[in-house]
Protein backbone atom coordinates (compact mmCIF):
# COMPACT_ATOMS: atom_id res chain seq x y z
CA UNK A 1 0.00 0.00 0.00
CA UNK A 2 1.20 3.24 -1.10
CA UNK A 3 1.60 6.16 1.06
CA UNK A 4 -0.56 8.21 -1.13
CA UNK A 5 -3.72 5.57 -0.53
CA UNK A 6 -6.14 6.60 1.45
CA UNK A 7 -7.04 4.84 4.99
CA UNK A 8 -9.46 2.71 4.74
CA UNK A 9 -10.79 2.03 8.78
CA UNK A 10 -11.39 -1.96 9.58
CA UNK A 11 -12.53 -3.32 12.58
CA UNK A 12 -11.36 -6.70 13.62
CA UNK A 13 -13.93 -8.41 15.57
CA UNK A 14 -13.66 -12.35 17.19
CA UNK A 15 -16.93 -14.43 17.45
CA UNK A 16 -16.89 -13.61 21.34
CA UNK A 17 -16.70 -10.29 21.02
CA UNK A 18 -13.39 -8.83 21.21
CA UNK A 19 -13.13 -6.21 19.27
CA UNK A 20 -9.36 -4.90 17.66
CA UNK A 21 -8.78 -1.48 15.35
CA UNK A 22 -6.86 -1.50 12.20
CA UNK A 23 -6.80 -0.34 8.52
CA UNK A 24 -8.20 -2.14 5.06
CA UNK A 25 -5.38 -3.56 2.99
CA UNK A 26 -5.15 -6.13 0.06
CA UNK A 27 -8.47 -6.29 -1.66
CA UNK A 28 -12.18 -5.37 -0.32
CA UNK A 29 -13.63 -8.28 1.41
CA UNK A 30 -16.85 -9.29 -0.41
CA UNK A 31 -19.67 -7.78 0.43
CA UNK A 32 -18.15 -5.85 2.83
CA UNK A 33 -16.69 -8.10 5.24
CA UNK A 34 -14.07 -11.02 5.66
CA UNK A 35 -14.65 -13.92 7.94
CA UNK A 36 -12.82 -17.17 8.75
CA UNK A 37 -11.00 -18.83 11.92
CA UNK A 38 -8.34 -16.54 13.21
CA UNK A 39 -5.02 -18.76 14.04
CA UNK A 40 -1.67 -16.85 14.10
CA UNK A 41 1.74 -17.80 12.63
CA UNK A 42 4.74 -16.87 14.45
CA UNK A 43 7.33 -17.37 11.19
CA UNK A 44 9.75 -14.24 10.85
CA UNK A 45 9.89 -14.40 7.56
CA UNK A 46 8.43 -16.35 4.55
CA UNK A 47 4.87 -14.76 5.11
CA UNK A 48 4.25 -15.53 0.72
CA UNK A 49 4.67 -19.01 1.32
CA UNK A 50 2.70 -19.17 3.99
CA UNK A 51 -0.43 -17.04 2.69
CA UNK A 52 -0.19 -19.38 -0.43
CA UNK A 53 -0.33 -22.73 1.74
CA UNK A 54 -3.87 -24.25 0.90
CA UNK A 55 -3.59 -25.83 4.17
CA UNK A 56 -4.75 -22.18 5.32
CA UNK A 57 -8.19 -22.98 3.55
CA UNK A 58 -11.19 -21.45 5.45
CA UNK A 59 -8.56 -19.71 8.22
CA UNK A 60 -7.45 -16.00 8.59
CA UNK A 61 -3.89 -15.95 9.05
CA UNK A 62 -3.01 -12.98 11.89
CA UNK A 63 1.15 -13.05 11.83
CA UNK A 64 2.97 -12.54 15.07
CA UNK A 65 6.50 -11.03 13.94
CA UNK A 66 5.40 -7.17 13.43
CA UNK A 67 6.84 -6.10 10.40
CA UNK A 68 5.43 -7.89 7.45
CA UNK A 69 5.59 -7.49 3.68
CA UNK A 70 9.45 -5.84 3.62
CA UNK A 71 11.35 -7.87 1.20
CA UNK A 72 8.23 -8.15 -1.18
CA UNK A 73 6.95 -10.87 -3.33
CA UNK A 74 7.58 -12.96 -6.50
CA UNK A 75 6.74 -15.92 -8.16
CA UNK A 76 8.76 -18.04 -6.85
CA UNK A 77 7.77 -18.27 -3.43
CA UNK A 78 4.13 -19.50 -4.24
CA UNK A 79 3.19 -22.71 -2.90
CA UNK A 80 -0.03 -23.05 -4.84
CA UNK A 81 -1.55 -21.68 -8.21
CA UNK A 82 -3.59 -19.09 -5.12
CA UNK A 83 -4.00 -18.01 -1.61
CA UNK A 84 -7.09 -20.03 -0.32
CA UNK A 85 -7.12 -18.18 3.08
CA UNK A 86 -9.76 -15.83 3.97
CA UNK A 87 -7.95 -13.12 4.89
CA UNK A 88 -4.29 -11.52 6.54
CA UNK A 89 -3.84 -9.78 9.52
CA UNK A 90 -0.54 -7.28 10.50
CA UNK A 91 0.50 -5.56 13.09
CA UNK A 92 2.68 -3.11 10.35
CA UNK A 93 2.85 -3.35 6.49
CA UNK A 94 5.64 -1.97 4.99
CA UNK A 95 5.42 0.73 3.16
CA UNK A 96 8.77 -0.57 1.01
CA UNK A 97 9.99 -3.60 -0.29
CA UNK A 98 13.52 -4.25 -0.36
CA UNK A 99 14.86 -7.32 -2.33
CA UNK A 100 16.84 -8.37 -5.75
CA UNK A 101 14.61 -11.43 -5.65
CA UNK A 102 11.33 -8.99 -5.23
CA UNK A 103 8.94 -8.60 -8.13
CA UNK A 104 5.82 -6.69 -6.36
CA UNK A 105 4.61 -5.87 -3.23
CA UNK A 106 2.37 -7.92 -0.97
CA UNK A 107 -0.37 -4.86 -0.61
CA UNK A 108 -0.57 -5.67 -4.67
CA UNK A 109 0.14 -9.26 -4.13
CA UNK A 110 -3.23 -9.58 -2.29
CA UNK A 111 -5.24 -7.12 -4.19
CA UNK A 112 -4.56 -9.65 -7.13
CA UNK A 113 -5.71 -12.44 -5.48
CA UNK A 114 -8.50 -10.91 -4.03
CA UNK A 115 -7.23 -11.40 -0.47
CA UNK A 116 -8.81 -9.20 2.14
CA UNK A 117 -6.47 -8.07 5.17
CA UNK A 118 -6.38 -5.39 7.91
CA UNK A 119 -3.21 -3.88 9.14
CA UNK A 120 -2.61 -2.06 12.52
CA UNK A 121 -3.86 -4.81 14.91
CA UNK A 122 -2.16 -5.23 18.42
CA UNK A 123 -1.32 -8.79 16.96
CA UNK A 124 0.19 -9.26 20.73
CA UNK A 125 -2.81 -8.75 22.03
CA UNK A 126 -4.77 -10.97 19.93
CA UNK A 127 -2.53 -13.72 19.81
CA UNK A 128 -2.74 -14.22 23.42
CA UNK A 129 -6.52 -13.97 23.35
CA UNK A 130 -6.39 -17.07 20.81
CA UNK A 131 -4.15 -18.69 23.16
CA UNK A 132 -6.13 -18.27 26.14
CA UNK A 133 -9.38 -19.23 24.65
CA UNK A 134 -8.56 -20.77 21.49
CA UNK A 135 -8.80 -20.13 17.62
CA UNK A 136 -11.99 -18.75 16.85
CA UNK A 137 -14.11 -17.55 13.83
CA UNK A 138 -13.41 -14.02 13.45
CA UNK A 139 -14.82 -11.07 11.09
CA UNK A 140 -13.08 -7.78 10.11
CA UNK A 141 -14.51 -4.99 7.62
CA UNK A 142 -15.34 -1.11 7.47
CA UNK A 143 -18.64 -2.58 9.24
CA UNK A 144 -20.30 -2.06 12.67
CA UNK A 145 -19.08 -4.29 15.30
CA UNK A 146 -22.45 -6.03 16.12
CA UNK A 147 -22.24 -6.84 11.99
CA UNK A 148 -18.98 -8.33 12.33
CA UNK A 149 -19.53 -10.03 15.09
CA UNK A 150 -22.42 -11.17 14.02
CA UNK A 151 -20.38 -12.53 10.78
CA UNK A 152 -17.76 -14.02 13.29
CA UNK A 153 -20.47 -16.53 14.52
CA UNK A 154 -22.31 -17.88 11.58
CA UNK A 155 -18.61 -18.58 10.07
CA UNK A 156 -18.30 -22.34 9.75
CA UNK A 157 -14.38 -22.27 10.74
CA UNK A 158 -12.59 -25.47 9.79
CA UNK A 159 -14.93 -28.01 11.39
CA UNK A 160 -17.80 -30.00 9.86
CA UNK A 161 -17.30 -29.65 6.20
CA UNK A 162 -14.81 -31.29 3.59
CA UNK A 163 -11.91 -28.49 2.84
CA UNK A 164 -9.86 -30.65 0.90
CA UNK A 165 -12.16 -30.54 -2.26
CA UNK A 166 -11.66 -27.17 -2.46
CA UNK A 167 -7.62 -27.25 -3.02
CA UNK A 168 -7.20 -30.02 -4.93
CA UNK A 169 -6.44 -30.76 -8.42
CA UNK A 170 -9.28 -31.75 -10.57
CA UNK A 171 -6.66 -33.60 -12.63
CA UNK A 172 -3.49 -35.64 -12.41
CA UNK A 173 -0.29 -33.70 -13.71
CA UNK A 174 3.22 -35.13 -13.66
CA UNK A 175 6.76 -33.56 -12.22
CA UNK A 176 10.21 -33.99 -12.07
CA UNK A 177 12.02 -37.20 -14.86
CA UNK A 178 13.66 -39.64 -12.54
CA UNK A 179 13.41 -43.57 -12.68
CA UNK A 180 11.47 -43.95 -9.51
CA UNK A 181 7.96 -43.47 -9.52
CA UNK A 182 5.74 -41.49 -6.87
CA UNK A 183 2.19 -41.29 -6.64
CA UNK A 184 0.92 -38.38 -4.66
CA UNK A 185 -2.46 -37.73 -3.10
CA UNK A 186 -3.41 -33.65 -3.83
CA UNK A 187 -4.72 -32.87 -0.24
CA UNK A 188 -3.63 -29.41 -0.57
CA UNK A 189 -0.18 -29.97 -2.00
CA UNK A 190 3.01 -27.23 -1.68
CA UNK A 191 5.26 -26.56 -4.37
CA UNK A 192 8.20 -27.45 -1.74
CA UNK A 193 7.01 -30.68 -1.36
CA UNK A 194 7.33 -31.19 -5.22
CA UNK A 195 10.60 -30.13 -5.45
CA UNK A 196 11.55 -32.49 -3.02
CA UNK A 197 9.81 -35.50 -4.34
CA UNK A 198 10.72 -34.62 -7.56
CA UNK A 199 14.26 -34.41 -7.18
CA UNK A 200 14.13 -38.36 -6.27
CA UNK A 201 11.22 -39.77 -8.63
CA UNK A 202 9.01 -38.78 -11.15
CA UNK A 203 5.77 -37.65 -9.38
CA UNK A 204 2.45 -38.13 -10.52
CA UNK A 205 0.25 -35.81 -8.47
CA UNK A 206 -3.24 -37.13 -8.47
CA UNK A 207 -7.02 -35.68 -7.13
CA UNK A 208 -7.59 -36.47 -3.44
CA UNK A 209 -10.29 -38.41 -4.67
CA UNK A 210 -8.60 -40.98 -7.11
CA UNK A 211 -9.28 -44.73 -6.24
CA UNK A 212 -6.52 -47.02 -4.87
CA UNK A 213 -7.10 -49.23 -7.53
CA UNK A 214 -5.85 -46.68 -9.94
CA UNK A 215 -3.29 -46.07 -8.29
CA UNK A 216 -1.99 -50.12 -7.76
CA UNK A 217 -2.65 -49.87 -11.59
CA UNK A 218 -0.19 -47.35 -12.12
CA UNK A 219 2.14 -49.60 -10.32
CA UNK A 220 4.18 -46.82 -8.37
CA UNK A 221 7.17 -47.31 -6.17
CA UNK A 222 5.77 -45.37 -3.58
CA UNK A 223 2.71 -43.52 -2.44
CA UNK A 224 3.04 -39.54 -0.82
CA UNK A 225 0.18 -38.06 0.74
CA UNK A 226 0.55 -34.63 1.28
CA UNK A 227 -0.56 -31.65 3.76
CA UNK A 228 -4.10 -30.09 3.47
CA UNK A 229 -6.72 -27.79 5.23
CA UNK A 230 -9.22 -28.73 7.65
CA UNK A 231 -10.66 -32.05 9.66
CA UNK A 232 -8.80 -35.70 8.75
CA UNK A 233 -12.21 -37.08 9.15
CA UNK A 234 -14.21 -35.10 6.51
CA UNK A 235 -11.03 -35.16 3.74
CA UNK A 236 -13.66 -37.42 1.40
CA UNK A 237 -12.50 -40.95 0.22
CA UNK A 238 -8.92 -41.33 1.18
CA UNK A 239 -9.77 -42.63 4.47
CA UNK A 240 -11.37 -45.62 3.06
CA UNK A 241 -8.88 -45.91 -0.35
CA UNK A 242 -5.98 -45.66 2.09
CA UNK A 243 -5.79 -49.44 3.70
CA UNK A 244 -6.41 -50.62 0.00
CA UNK A 245 -3.05 -49.13 -0.77
CA UNK A 246 -1.34 -50.01 2.93
CA UNK A 247 0.77 -53.04 2.78
CA UNK A 248 1.16 -52.88 -0.89
CA UNK A 249 3.48 -50.09 -0.97
CA UNK A 250 5.65 -47.94 0.52
CA UNK A 251 3.54 -44.53 2.21
CA UNK A 252 4.87 -41.01 3.84
CA UNK A 253 2.75 -38.84 5.04
CA UNK A 254 3.30 -35.40 6.01
CA UNK A 255 0.76 -32.93 8.41
CA UNK A 256 -3.21 -33.78 6.69
CA UNK A 257 -1.40 -36.65 5.39
CA UNK A 258 -0.01 -38.08 8.14
CA UNK A 259 -4.06 -37.56 9.99
CA UNK A 260 -5.56 -39.14 7.32
CA UNK A 261 -2.97 -42.06 7.49
CA UNK A 262 -3.26 -42.58 11.13
CA UNK A 263 -7.39 -43.06 10.78
CA UNK A 264 -6.59 -45.89 8.01
CA UNK A 265 -4.61 -47.66 10.47
CA UNK A 266 -7.11 -47.53 13.42
CA UNK A 267 -6.20 -44.32 15.45
CA UNK A 268 -8.10 -41.26 16.11
CA UNK A 269 -7.81 -37.45 15.65
CA UNK A 270 -9.14 -34.22 17.53
CA UNK A 271 -8.71 -30.69 17.28
CA UNK A 272 -6.38 -28.21 18.85
CA UNK A 273 -7.09 -25.03 20.69
CA UNK A 274 -5.34 -23.02 18.79
CA UNK A 275 -3.15 -25.89 17.12
CA UNK A 276 0.55 -25.22 15.33
CA UNK A 277 1.70 -22.65 13.06
CA UNK A 278 4.77 -21.62 12.79
CA UNK A 279 8.92 -22.24 11.61
CA UNK A 280 10.20 -22.44 15.02
CA UNK A 281 8.62 -25.42 16.81
CA UNK A 282 10.94 -27.73 18.83
CA UNK A 283 10.36 -31.49 17.81
CA UNK A 284 12.48 -34.25 19.70
CA UNK A 285 12.92 -37.37 17.19
CA UNK A 286 12.48 -40.23 20.48
CA UNK A 287 14.84 -42.53 19.13
CA UNK A 288 17.92 -40.89 18.75
CA UNK A 289 17.03 -37.56 21.48
CA UNK A 290 17.26 -35.24 18.62
CA UNK A 291 15.71 -32.62 18.62
CA UNK A 292 14.46 -30.31 15.30
CA UNK A 293 12.77 -26.92 14.80
CA UNK A 294 10.42 -27.77 12.36
CA UNK A 295 7.87 -25.88 10.56
CA UNK A 296 4.03 -26.25 11.27
CA UNK A 297 1.05 -25.56 10.22
CA UNK A 298 -2.16 -27.96 11.76
CA UNK A 299 -5.77 -27.22 13.68
CA UNK A 300 -6.16 -30.94 14.26
CA UNK A 301 -4.18 -33.52 15.36
CA UNK A 302 -3.53 -37.38 16.07
CA UNK A 303 -3.89 -38.79 19.70
CA UNK A 304 -1.28 -40.26 21.06
CA UNK A 305 -1.55 -43.73 21.59
CA UNK A 306 -4.18 -44.43 19.66
CA UNK A 307 -2.89 -45.52 16.20
CA UNK A 308 -2.30 -49.31 17.14
CA UNK A 309 1.14 -51.19 15.54
CA UNK A 310 2.99 -48.46 15.41
CA UNK A 311 5.92 -46.84 16.69
CA UNK A 312 5.60 -43.19 17.89
CA UNK A 313 9.14 -41.60 16.95
CA UNK A 314 8.76 -37.98 17.11
CA UNK A 315 7.04 -35.37 19.94
CA UNK A 316 6.31 -31.82 20.22
CA UNK A 317 8.41 -30.57 22.81
CA UNK A 318 5.74 -27.09 23.54
CA UNK A 319 2.50 -29.63 24.29
CA UNK A 320 3.44 -32.90 23.99
CA UNK A 321 1.68 -33.27 20.74
CA UNK A 322 2.27 -36.51 18.19
CA UNK A 323 4.30 -35.48 15.49
CA UNK A 324 5.68 -38.89 13.91
CA UNK A 325 5.25 -42.95 13.27
CA UNK A 326 6.65 -45.34 11.90
CA UNK A 327 4.43 -48.94 11.24
CA UNK A 328 6.12 -51.85 12.99
CA UNK A 329 5.41 -54.43 10.66
CA UNK A 330 4.86 -52.23 7.00
CA UNK A 331 6.72 -49.79 4.87
CA UNK A 332 4.47 -46.87 6.35
CA UNK A 333 5.78 -43.76 8.06
CA UNK A 334 4.36 -39.88 8.73
CA UNK A 335 5.12 -36.94 10.45
CA UNK A 336 2.51 -34.24 11.43
CA UNK A 337 4.86 -31.45 10.61
CA UNK A 338 6.76 -29.97 7.20
CA UNK A 339 10.54 -31.47 6.79
CA UNK A 340 9.82 -29.61 3.50
CA UNK A 341 9.49 -26.16 4.77
CA UNK A 342 10.36 -22.99 2.45
CA UNK A 343 11.94 -21.28 3.65
CA UNK A 344 12.80 -23.19 6.17
CA UNK A 345 13.90 -24.54 8.65
CA UNK A 346 15.72 -27.50 6.94
CA UNK A 347 16.59 -29.53 10.34
CA UNK A 348 13.91 -32.66 9.28
CA UNK A 349 14.84 -32.59 5.38
CA UNK A 350 16.47 -36.08 6.07
CA UNK A 351 12.74 -37.52 5.76
CA UNK A 352 12.48 -37.33 2.03
CA UNK A 353 15.72 -39.35 2.30
CA UNK A 354 13.96 -42.38 4.20
CA UNK A 355 11.02 -42.21 1.61
CA UNK A 356 13.43 -42.72 -0.75
CA UNK A 357 15.53 -45.71 1.22
CA UNK A 358 12.16 -47.30 1.90
CA UNK A 359 11.20 -47.13 -1.86
CA UNK A 360 14.74 -48.96 -2.20
CA UNK A 361 14.24 -51.85 0.28
CA UNK A 362 12.29 -54.53 0.68
CA UNK A 363 9.85 -52.74 3.16
CA UNK A 364 11.82 -52.19 6.49
CA UNK A 365 10.46 -48.96 8.12
CA UNK A 366 12.94 -46.07 8.52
Amino acid sequence: MSGSDPIRPYRLVLADGEVFEGEGIGADPNDGVASGEVVFNTVLSGYQEVITDPSYAGQIIAFTYPHIGNYGVNATDEEARRPFCRGVIVRDLARRHSSWRSEGDLDAFLRTHNVAGIAGVDTRRLTRHIRDFGAMPGAFGDTDAAALQAAAQSDPTTSGFDLVRLVSTDKPYTVGNAQRRIIAYDLGIKAAMLRQLSAMATVTVVPASTPAADVLAEGPDGVFLSNGPGDPQLAGSIVDELPKLIGRLPIFGICLGHQVLSLALGGSTFKMKFGHHGGNVPVMDLRSGKVEITSQNHNFAVETGSVPDVVETHVCLNDGALEGMFHKDLPVFSVQYHPEAGPGPHDSRYLFKDFERLMDTTGSAP
